[in-house]
């Protein structure tokens, strides 16, 4: 799922598809309603609820999602108002929502400090500490720590997920390429791929946190998954001489050799998507949370690969992408932990994994389901996340796993570097001053 302010989580068992950094889409809305029985806990919960998502990327989503929310409704008795706003805009409307008191009973969101945190710290989730307990939902050790807070479990991750690169295998064959095996095969590639008049990489940066993905990929090959955490826990300063190089190689010299687009920061999201899909740059650095869309937009054969290290193939991003959380001042909680019971089940897993092509953070029956063969290796990588917690073969996504001001100052000052008005050591010493900040609680 994408993360940052513009995204949400990707698939909220399907009804919060809205994989956080997506395309924009006016605000709507959607009753379901049918029969009912019982759920976990005890009696019917009935009533209605309110749901909130983002808009998802692909259309058909959407209405996979009011199928789905058809059903839940068919099963339970609650009724279901389903509200999609513009991700663009959800972060701020969201906010003002809960805490006017007047916001969605159940939404997705983004699960990291920045995020989920904030609210939490604000008193607007509810607290689902004893629901887990009583319910025994089966979400992963790891992937439950991600949406506590303060000794509080606030949310329910949606989708374990990577982020890599993903590539044009036609084009690669036409010019004789091979996924590459260390930053000098990269380098290499992309010089061909330049010279056959394709742009190398497809990069967009002009909401923010594309970039923040970017530097996650390429800083975690660098450093592994064991210097990644030093940064995260603050055991190594983020003005360290890895930081400084990995910025410095993608957003200075990659930009100042031309294996991007020109003008990074003014191309959106979507419109990077679409140069891949149109065959005009045959790499695309982004997240799984895109599968389901290359599914439908890509006209070539997809591979997928982790941006590689100096010196080795490298390693995926690899953690959580959104999550359900419920507000505080929900007004109908039976009928809100109803439908986090609907989304927890394994068969509802399953149906996630193969109409959206996104793994839940739950254990499901993988061996049977009708998948693409991108996304079944896909599914191999990832379920290695699920199974051990991050046992050193992934990197992490680092606006996931740090504060607001963090983001801010690496989204704000990795547009700059682009734009030629910070060197990679300023935007790095930035970031050092913004963690010591957070660390601080100023």
């Amino acid at each position: 799922m994408k993360s940052g302010t513009a995204r949400v989580s990707a698939v909220v068992a399907a009804a919060a598809l809205a994989l956080a950094a997506c395309t924009g889409g006016s605000v709507s809305s959607q009753s379901t309603s049918a029969g009912g029985s019982s759920v976990s806990g005890g009696g019917k919960p009935g009533g209605t609820i309110t749901l909130l998502i983002g808009q998802p990327e692909n259309p058909q989503d959407l209405v996979l999602t009011k199928q789905d929310l058809a059903k839940f409704t068919q099963q339970t008795g609650v009724q279901v108002k389903l509200n999609v706003i513009n991700n663009d805009n959800l972060r701020t409307i969201l906010q003002t929502q809960l805490r006017s008191g007047s916001g969605p009973d159940v939404f997705g969101y983004d699960t990291g400090p920045g995020f989920a945190g904030v609210l939490a710290k604000a008193g607007l989730l509810y607290d689902l500490t004893q629901a887990y307990q009583e319910r025994k939902w089966p979400i992963y050790d790891w992937a439950k720590q991600r949406v506590t807070f303060d000794g509080k479990v606030v949310g329910i991750p949606d989708q374990v997920e990577e982020v890599g690169v993903f590539y044009n295998k036609t084009i690669f064959d036409k010019n004789g390429l091979k996924p590459p095996q260390n930053v000098s095969d990269l380098e290499s590639a992309a010089e061909k791929l330049k010279a056959a008049g394709v742009t190398p990489f497809t990069f967009s940066d002009k909401e923010g946190w594309e970039a923040g993905h970017q530097l996650s990929i390429v800083l975690s090959s660098a450093v592994g998954e064991s210097g990644m955490k030093e940064f995260l826990d603050g055991k190594k300063p983020w003005n360290s001489p890895e930081v400084v190089s990995a910025i410095d190689l993608f957003f200075q010299q990659f930009k100042d050799k031309a294996y991007l687009p020109k003008s990074s920061n003014a191309i959106t999201y979507d419109n990077a998507n679409a140069l891949f899909y149109q065959q005009k740059a045959a790499m695309n650095p982004t997240g799984t949370w895109l599968v389901s869309d290359i599914k439908d937009a890509a006209k070539f054969d997809v591979g997928f690969f982790p941006f590689p290290a100096p010196d080795g193939p490298g390693i995926f991003s690899g953690g959580l992408g959104g999550g359900t959380f419920v507000s505080a001042k929900t007004k109908n909680p039976q009928g809100a932990l109803a439908y986090l019971d609907y989304i927890l089940t394994k068969e509802h897993g399953q149906w996630q994994a193969e109409q959206h092509n996104s793994i839940p953070a739950f254990p499901i029956e993988t061996q049977n389901l009708k998948v693409t063969p991108l996304f079944r290796q896909i599914l191999a990588d990832t379920s290695k996340i699920a199974e051990s917690g991050q046992s050193g073969q992934f990197g992490y996504n680092i606006d996931v796993l740090t504060s607001d001001a963090f983001n801010k100052a690496m989204w704000d000052g990795l547009q700059s570097v682009l734009a030629g008005q910070m060197s990679p050591r300023q935007v790095a010493d930035s970031l050092e001053a913004a963690a010591k900040k957070s660390a601080s609680g100023a």
